[in-house]
């Protein structure tokens, strides 16, 4: 499931994963979430937050998460991933091929780190 946060503003996307991410958490809510932000910003800065809960994604989701790095890859202007070390590798991969943009990982009790890097210049 993916959870919009209330961080959530201007350029900036704040959002939350636990338990499976599905194709659905993608088409209705990270993809207009996305293509809202950079109708009106051109680009983002993105926290995704992996929580203790999360365990990875639906084998439909994992096709969606290619499709939106290869469309909106250059959308990112910075892309930091909080979670555990299970999903380092996932994160350097992500920002090393998809992501234009900066993009780094930080643990679970580097949340505020994170989200001040995002909103950095």
């Amino acid at each position: 499931m993916l959870y919009v946060l209330p961080e959530t503003a201007g350029d900036i996307i704040v959002v939350q994963a636990t338990d499976q991410l599905t194709s659905t958490d993608y088409q209705d809510i990270l993809l207009p979430l996305l293509e809202q932000k950079t109708a009106t910003h051109g680009g983002v800065r993105c926290l995704i937050y992996l929580d203790q809960g999360f365990t990875g994604w639906e084998a439909g989701a994992i096709w969606e998460d290619t499709k939106l790095g290869i469309q909106h890859g250059t959308d990112f202007i910075r892309l930091a991933v909080v979670g555990g070390n299970t999903w380092l590798d996932w994160a350097v991969k992500l920002g090393a091929v998809f992501i234009s943009g900066e993009a780094k990982h930080f643990t679970e009790s580097q949340f505020l780190q994170a989200l001040h890097w995002i909103d950095g210049a």
